[in-house]
């Protein structure tokens, strides 16, 4: 089994003049295709410091991840480094240096003799391509282990290991595959879901089940390890049945789709509208909306009703109730919702009042939110939900909540028709 490290080697990684966002795209692209990644390591600059995390990580690890240093010049030390630690050559790649020469001959810009060492290879490798730059990527087997050099540049290093490294890693296991599947949940926290699934994740063998937080969305990657996708598939669903099963009313998709997309979807399969009345959240659902293609024919439009002046001149809630209850209450949240359906003539809509913070409003505390939910002939569903977090945060969350009660009301609806 793969046992993965990534070493990223630049002085400016330790000086904070740029994020180590490399080592945190290898990381989930890896753990796309089953490969734990163990460690992260950051090294200078500096020949013997890189020596020395070379030289630790074979102790540790049989994947190893190199990312900087393959440029043309002095302080570019990753492959002459590695060179020695593992008694290798470095010869020329004729493609990868004939493909420098052409790039300044074409720009006629002289080509300076350093530029000759991004074509550099160590003897024996797997040579990957640079289709986005000039220093070419590198795959090697020497005893037992694997290591990999990609450039720094995320706009080089991304497509490499994606069109080249990734296929090659999949060809070290015999011919074995990973396969990873997604599942999407809202509405439930990180420690809740995995108490309903304990079981499963502490006798977890194939598939892996892995759980990850994100802005209040949980979501599990089950993985398996077959000799073909279709055999991985069938060692996860059994495993996703019955993760469903116990997570159904929180379960709304798979991979990458967002919530939004989620209730779009079904919004357009059952042919109905949705408008939205904000306070708290600012305009930040109908922003959610209309980033979706074609969202024309489901969202009809909101209204930011940010001030009781607004909510009572546009929506009519009475001074009255603003006065009692204040613009944050179930009261206020239901007669918005109420109002906007009549005014956008919407088969559904939603309204949202709250205090995302800094500081209380009302007498009432940072993170109370109310979510009116108004159905033509139905009567109006008002929720109440408590977040933390700052500021920003609670507004992304609230704003997901809106979806997600939308997403609980159409979703059964759609094996009815």
């Amino acid at each position: 089994m793969l046992k993965g490290e990534i070493i990223a080697v630049g002085t400016e990684l330790l000086l904070g003049q740029i994020a180590n966002t490399n080592a945190q795209y290898i990381s989930r692209k890896m753990a796309e295709i089953g490969v734990p990644i163990y460690y992260h390591v950051s090294v200078g600059d500096n020949e013997e410091r890189l020596k020395q995390a070379i030289l630790q990580a074979q102790k540790r690890s049989n994947l190893i991840i190199f990312t900087g240093g393959l440029g043309p010049t002095q302080d570019d030390l990753t492959k002459e480094t590695a060179a020695k630690v593992l008694n290798r050559r470095l010869v020329l790649d004729l493609p990868s240096f004939t493909k420098i020469v052409s790039f300044f001959k074409q720009r006629q810009i002289e080509m300076t003799e350093n530029n000759k060492k991004q074509a550099m290879v160590l003897e024996g490798s797997m040579v990957f391509p640079n289709d986005h730059g000039l220093a070419a990527g590198i795959g090697l087997e020497s005893d037992e282990r694997y290591y990999v050099f990609l450039p720094g540049p995320p706009s080089e290093m991304k497509p490499m290991l994606i069109h080249y490294v990734i296929p090659w890693i999949q060809k070290i296991d015999r011919g074995n595959i990973f396969y990873s599947k997604v599942m999407r949940f809202y509405g439930i926290g990180e420690s809740a879901l995995e108490e309903c699934i304990i079981d499963l994740i502490e006798n977890q063998t194939n598939p892996t089940i892995a759980p990850l937080a994100n802005d209040g969305e949980v979501t599990l990657r089950l993985t398996a390890h077959a000799k073909t996708e279709e055999e991985a598939l069938a060692f996860i669903l059994p495993v996703e049945e019955e993760i469903h099963h116990r997570l159904e009313p929180f379960h709304f998709g798979y991979g990458n789709e967002e919530i939004e997309y989620v209730v779009f979807r079904l919004l357009e399969q059952l042919q109905l509208t949705v408008s939205v009345s904000e306070s708290c959240t600012g305009g930040l659902i109908g922003s959610q909306f209309t980033k979706i293609p074609g969202s024309s024919k489901v969202y009809y439009g909101g209204i930011i009703c940010y001030t009781n002046e607004i909510k009572h001149k546009i929506l009519h809630v009475p001074n009255e109730i603003l006065d009692m209850k204040g613009a944050v209450s179930k009261e206020t949240a239901q007669i918005l919702s109420e109002e906007t359906l009549k005014l956008f003539d919407t088969d559904l809509a939603v309204s949202i009042t709250g205090i995302a913070g800094p500081e209380s409003v009302e007498n009432k505390p940072v993170g109370l939110i109310y979510i009116g939910i108004s159905e033509k002939g139905k009567e109006t569903m008002v929720k109440e939900i408590r977040l933390s977090g700052s500021r920003q945060a609670i507004q992304r969350r609230a704003a997901k909540y809106v979806h997600y009660y939308l997403w609980q009301i159409l979703k059964d609806r759609v094996n009815q028709v």
